[in-house]
């Protein structure tokens, strides 16, 4: 089991973030290294992150949850989600992919139905159809919701 710290990103971190991010292959925007948690190594290599996004004032988003490929599976994701759901107000918002919907319903989130979700959400959810549609896949897009 490999050793980590989770703690505030630094701005020297930053380009580990992005190319985490880019590694794995989730949304790359908003990436502002600022609100990110991160655990790091005893070298200094970020394993993995995850950060609170906000979407105008009143919208919350859990974001950007990535861990490197070798080091899944130890926790890692956990870690920082716990620490940053105990500092987040409510009610917080994610997307995800289907298959990673029962991951999150560990924490408290439940999906939630597209009259339900906030604009942000709504716009997402349809470009999502479109670009669904054009790739040819049958994963959904899931909106979810801590209370």
């Amino acid at each position: 089991m490999t050793q980590y710290d989770v703690r505030p990103a630094t701005e020297f971190e930053s380009a580990q973030i992005k190319d985490l991010i880019h590694l794995v292959g989730i949304n790359p925007s908003g990436l502002d290294w600022k609100r990110f948690l991160v655990a790091v190594d005893e070298s200094g290599q970020v394993l993995g992150c995850g950060q609170i996004k906000p979407h105008g004032k009143d919208i919350l988003e859990l974001a950007s949850i990535a861990v490197v490929p070798q080091f899944q599976g130890q926790g890692i994701a956990r870690a920082i989600m716990e620490r940053l759901l105990a500092q987040s107000p409510r009610p917080l918002y994610l997307m995800c992919i289907a298959h990673n919907g029962p991951m999150y319903e560990k924490f408290g989130f439940q999906t939630i139905e597209y009259k339900d979700m906030p604009k942000y959400f709504q716009r997402i959810s349809k470009l999502f159809s479109v670009a669904k549609a054009v790739r040819r896949t049958e994963e959904d897009l899931l909106v979810m919701k801590l209370g």
